[in-house]
């Protein structure tokens, strides 16, 4: 459903997604599309930020961690676990611990026998012998959850 919605954007932006092709689509046009009145406004802050500079993702990858999140949460919508998931699938980082995950949270639970899953901090402290690697040590824990290896 994601990529029909997306491409009757792109279509609505006259084929190409830039800030102020987007920004020309009125809210309630954009709505029509099939995005909530939320996501309109996400999108639409997204693009502000874009157009005026606040947001270059030409200059992210350059960034440290923090200074990407820092950058991207400053957008409405987009919080640190989005951040994470940018930092992982779009940058490939390496060592990003997505703490808000609740995927890495369960199965941290269960690959370490805990009666709840851990907070942030109890996270970053189990972490800490995986770094610099802690992107894979996620990908391995998200998998753990999956088909035979979640019984």
């Amino acid at each position: 459903m994601a990529s029909v919605i997306f491409g009757r954007l792109a279509k609505a932006a006259g084929g190409r997604l830039t800030p102020e092709n987007v920004l020309k689509l009125r809210p309630a046009r954009m709505r029509t599309l099939g995005l909530s009145k939320q996501k309109t406004l996400y999108i639409r802050d997204l693009a502000r930020h874009t157009r005026d500079g606040k947001v270059v993702f030409e200059e992210l990858a350059a960034l440290e961690d923090h200074l990407v999140i820092e950058r991207l949460t400053q957008v409405k919508g987009i919080g640190v676990w989005t951040a994470h998931m940018f930092l992982i699938f779009a940058l490939r980082r390496t060592d990003v611990l997505p703490v808000g995950d609740l995927g890495v949270r369960n199965a941290l639970r269960k690959a370490y026998g805990m009666a709840e899953p851990p907070t942030p901090a109890e996270m970053e402290a189990l972490a800490e012998r995986w770094r610099p690697y802690c992107t894979v040590a996620s990908w391995y824990l998200w998998r753990s959850l999956e088909g035979d290896a979640a019984l």
